[in-house]
């Protein structure tokens, strides 16, 4: 069939068949994909059965509730963030720590503090490194933001996340720092450790047969927020990992790979009031001014909240 007769068909089936009020959008964002979703059964000769494994496929998806996941790892997620930055250039809009995509694992509601938090419940701390991470939030001129919020979340040394994982604390590894007087902000937690998508999950499959892995290197999530400006979606990467610049969500971006320092010095690991070596992390977060007619930061989205 020629494509121009499939887009008559859809309209015939999606269009002409409307007999109440529209949503001119909505109408609009389903006749394009739904053509050329049947442009892709036509080029692609599909049969009926591969179609219909497909719509099992997402259903599955779905319900296990890997579609996020499935985002990130088809790139979709990264494109979206592309086209962002795209429209922040177009914008006149510079100089801001680079966004990365925001996943499909954080949760509203962390305990908020002032300056300082601790993330982890110390039921791990003997396992791995204590981590004490540090920076300044400031617009793009240079100029710290007081009271800015920072969001931030990771996962375990088992490469889990609270609330989807039940067997962790409620809230472990996710506060929100209020920056203090001079836009300061840090925290102490343990070094996360990378992880992949579930073995066995539809996510996994797929890029089983797509000949990729499912592999994240460790990073730490990040929200950042001020008054008059951007709110940033980004995260950093713990450097030296296996999967740094080999990320399956297309998240590793230059300039969110921090060095890491390790401070053995006694009198360091006693000003932070520690007893053992720990990990150091230094990191200022920048933020665009809002403009007028400028892409809007926030994305609207179902989130999990506890």
């Amino acid at each position: 069939m020629k494509h121009s007769d499939i887009e008559s068909l859809v309209r015939g089936f999606l269009v002409d068949t409307a007999k109440g009020s529209v949503d001119a959008r909505t109408q609009q964002v389903v006749v394009r994909l739904t053509s050329d979703l049947f442009k892709a059964i036509e080029d692609l000769d599909l049969t009926a059965s591969e179609v219909w494994k497909g719509i099992e496929y997402f259903s599955e998806a779905g319900a296990t509730q890997e579609l996020g996941l499935l985002a990130a790892g088809l790139g979709l997620e990264r494109f979206l963030d592309i086209r962002m930055d795209e429209a922040d250039a177009a914008a006149g809009l510079s100089g801001a720590t680079p966004r990365t995509i925001e996943g499909p694992l954080y949760v509203a509601g962390a305990t908020a503090s002032e300056g300082f938090a601790r993330l982890d419940d110390g039921t791990e701390s003997a396992d791995g490194d204590v981590l004490v991470m540090q920076g300044t939030v400031f617009d793009t001129h240079g100029q710290p933001l007081p009271g800015a919020q920072v969001e931030v979340w990771h996962a375990n040394l088992k490469g889990n996340y609270s609330f989807f994982d039940k067997t962790q604390s409620h809230f472990n590894l996710r506060r929100t720092i209020i920056a203090d007087a001079n836009g300061r902000y840090q925290f102490r937690s343990i070094v996360p450790v990378g992880y992949g998508c579930p073995p066995d999950g539809t996510t996994q499959r797929l890029l089983d047969k797509l000949g990729r892995h499912g592999r994240r290197p460790a990073h730490i999530h990040f929200f950042v927020s001020a008054p008059g400006h951007h709110k940033l979606t980004t995260q950093i990467n713990i450097d030296g990992d296996e999967y740094l610049w080999d990320d399956f969500a297309f998240a590793s971006r230059e300039g969110l790979v921090p060095p890491i320092e390790r401070i053995t010095s006694p009198e360091q690991i006693s000003r932070e009031g520690l007893e053992q070596p720990f990990v150091s992390i230094d990191f200022d977060f920048r933020l665009n001014a809002e403009q007028a007619a400028t892409p809007a930061s926030e994305v609207e989205r179902l989130r999990a909240a506890a």
